[in-house]
């Protein structure tokens, strides 16, 4: 078993990167030829708040992260919602219209009980207890009829304990693709998940743990992160660059609301999100509301015009993260147009 031990996700994909390169093994799979690591990988994060990937070689998309983490903590599965940020997301769902294998979905409704209440209200009732498993895989429908079948849950169980007053969550996984999942959207998806459970229970966060049994990155998406690796610590345990470094203040998901009223309040957001104006949660008026108005500048401007309009939209994000990892995406963005009118290529995105 391998373990990267790092401060935050964005800390550890150089590190991931790096081991990958050096001892990965490569082969076969399904989706196409792989650099595979030749044992399980346990990653810890020490600081899982501090979600938010800025590598622009990766040039995550923190429009989608940010939204896909709400909309799994809604209990939602429909695709139209995610399809708005990634146009691809369609191509995973087996129908076209839901996912199969969404966890927020499972989390919250699809086995007949919504898990994520239970949790809270069992730890609440006793913080010493050790029997609070998050389940995403199905045995019955995920591994009898799992042939043909595109959606199901590389993300097995989640496990939650409160140690020295403060909640730990490791989360099982049977595959893991290290760019797209392991150090991109599941370290978002998960450590939102833990933060929400923590703040209901009374508790800080503590420590998340993902254990992933079979690890690994495809070739061509490989090729173009592979520079991250360079920026691993050399010797062990020295830092990378990362903003947080600069003491970036993180903006609490859940503020002073009753579980209630937040929920309500999360309700509201996925079904009329900015045009509502009585959200009670401050996380909602300042974040999210300002993180979709921006993607939608973004989207349903033209030209140069779309690129202004949404860095003007960013700057009322109240995150510090999610502010800079916007503008910089944005930025990216209007780069890549400029260059192309110099060249004189057409240019969308």
């Amino acid at each position: 078993m391998q373990v990267i031990k790092a401060r935050n996700v964005h800390e550890a994909l150089p590190e991931a990167l790096r081991y990958l390169l050096l001892y990965g093994v490569e082969e076969d799979s399904r989706n196409g030829k792989v650099l595979r690591a030749p044992q399980p990988v346990t990653t810890l994060y020490e600081r899982p708040r501090e979600r938010v990937i800025f590598w622009p070689q990766r040039d995550a998309n923190p429009f989608f992260h940010f939204y896909e983490s709400l909309w799994m903590l809604a209990g939602r599965r429909d695709v139209a919602s995610l399809t708005r940020f990634v146009k691809r997301m369609q191509t995973f769902s087996d129908d076209g219209e839901t996912f199969y294998g969404a966890y927020g979905n499972r989390w919250r409704k699809a086995f007949g009980n919504d898990q994520l209440m239970w949790i809270i209200k069992h730890l609440r009732d006793d913080p010493t207890c050790r029997r609070q498993v998050l389940q995403m895989w199905h045995s019955s429908l995920d591994l009898v009829d799992q042939v043909g079948l595109k959606d199901i849950p590389c993300n097995l169980v989640a496990h939650f304990q409160i140690n020295m007053g403060a909640l730990d969550m490791t989360v099982f996984n049977r595959s893991n693709d290290i760019v797209w999942g392991c150090y991109g959207a599941n370290a978002v998806h998960f450590s939102i998940l833990q933060e929400f459970i923590a703040a209901f229970v009374g508790v800080e966060v503590g420590m998340y743990w993902q254990v992933s049994d079979n690890w690994h990155a495809y070739l061509p998406t490989l090729e173009t992160v592979k520079d991250i690796a360079n920026a691993a610590p050399d010797p062990p345990y020295s830092s990378p660059f990362s903003p947080y470094r600069d003491n970036l203040p993180i903006f609490p998901l859940v503020q002073r609301t009753s579980l209630e009223i937040w929920l309500e309040d999360l309700e509201m957001f996925m079904e009329v999100e900015d045009a509502a104006l009585g959200y009670r949660d401050s996380f909602f008026r300042k974040v999210a509301v300002p993180m979709v108005r921006t993607h939608n500048a973004f989207k349903q401007n033209e030209r140069e015009q779309k690129y202004e309009a949404a860095l003007r939209e960013a700057k009322l994000i109240q995150a510090p993260d999610w502010r800079l990892a916007a503008e910089q995406w944005i930025e990216r963005r209007k780069a890549r147009w400029l260059k192309a009118q110099d060249d004189g290529v057409s240019y969308d995105d």
